[in-house]
């Protein structure tokens, strides 16, 4: 049996605990907030393609140290990438991660591998690209998905690769042993010899969508009827990183990605728009991603000589918010 920690037991680390554990694996969540009620009652999840009322009850500590007596074959991270952090999240599950452990990084986000790799030089880390609608909307109590989503797509996909792509052959076979668990799970996963490119792929969605309407406070579909040029100046922020990506020889990434993507937001009803996660982040004062999303974009940008006006100014400002939150948080 495998044993799996998933640290940060929010939304997706709770959908994961659930397929991990129906592909027979043994789950340990390390719980913070919803502690107290995901140790007594566990989770209770409300799935539009599993169903309503699903309970799941893997092992719960509150912190690492908690976990560290155990010989753990995956840690799968499901917070949030923060890149540049003291300590990092890398420091911060040394205690869990031995010889032996595969590292699942379920995190969004460009270039922010490196921090894991430095501090386990010689564990296999898998780079995973999420797709998963799915919000934690009390302490345990989990909604994955709806019905219109549903019908434009899947619920729920899990992209994987190694990092670095050429990573040796020992750490090639155990992301194959992790898909083929996941599986077991009926949990949609697919493996890439690269998957930096998918990365970039998601990329042009949460480098527009995260920090536009976190600084907007608005919906998607709200920030695109704001304004007749609205349309327009996101496209362009979309071009931007596909530019980037192309800068890095990721030639498959191309207009028709951004413009897909694009029209897939256009084509919501207005009164079913979504919240990326970062607006709920920065309404709640809660650190953002910042770095991962839009830092990391730039700092590839500048690697290659590539201009991002547009991506220059989202920093600045949602730089400065999250800061402002940050410090205000801290006085509270």
């Amino acid at each position: 049996m495998s044993r799996v920690l998933i640290f940060g037991a929010g939304g997706v680390g709770s959908i994961y605990a659930y397929i991990l554990l129906q592909g027979g694996a043994s789950v340990t969540a390390v719980c913070r907030s919803n502690y107290e009620t995901v140790k007594r009652d566990g989770f209770t999840i409300n799935s539009a393609i599993w169903g309503e009322g699903i309970k799941i009850l893997p092992g719960v500590v509150r912190t690492v140290e908690e976990a560290a007596n155990t010989d753990w074959d995956y840690v799968v991270l499901c917070s949030k990438a923060m890149p540049g952090a003291s300590p990092s999240t890398a420091q911060v599950i040394r205690p869990v991660v031995g010889t032996g452990t595969t590292v699942v990084l379920c995190q969004n986000g460009i270039h922010i591998e490196d921090e894991y790799r430095r501090v386990f030089p010689g564990n296999a880390i898998v780079s995973a690209v999420v797709y998963l609608p799915v919000t934690q909307i009390a302490a345990g109590l989990i909604k994955h998905g709806n019905l219109e989503i549903l019908e434009h797509g899947n619920l729920e996909i899990l992209e994987v690769g190694t990092y670095p792509s050429d990573a040796p052959a020992e750490h090639k076979d155990a992301t194959v042993r992790f898909a083929e668990l996941f599986r077991k799970g009926k949990g949609t996963i697919d493996v890439f010899d690269d998957i930096q490119s998918r990365r970039w792929n998601k990329l042009i969605v949460n480098g527009t969508w995260n920090p536009l309407c976190a600084l907007s406070r608005s919906m998607d579909i709200d920030l695109l009827s704001a304004s007749e040029n609205a349309s327009e100046m996101v496209f362009k922020v979309k071009m931007e990183i596909v530019s980037i990506a192309q800068a890095h020889g990721y030639k498959e990434i191309q207009e028709s990605n951004a413009r897909f993507l694009m029209d897939r937001v256009k084509g919501r009803r207005p009164d079913n728009g979504v919240y990326p996660s970062m607006v709920a982040d920065a309404v709640e004062m809660r650190p953002m991603e910042v770095e991962a999303i839009v830092g990391g974009a730039l700092k590839a940008a500048r690697e290659r000589g590539v201009g991002t006006p547009f991506l220059d100014l989202i920093y600045v400002l949602i730089k400065a918010l999250d800061n402002s939150n940050r410090r205000k948080r801290a006085q509270t």
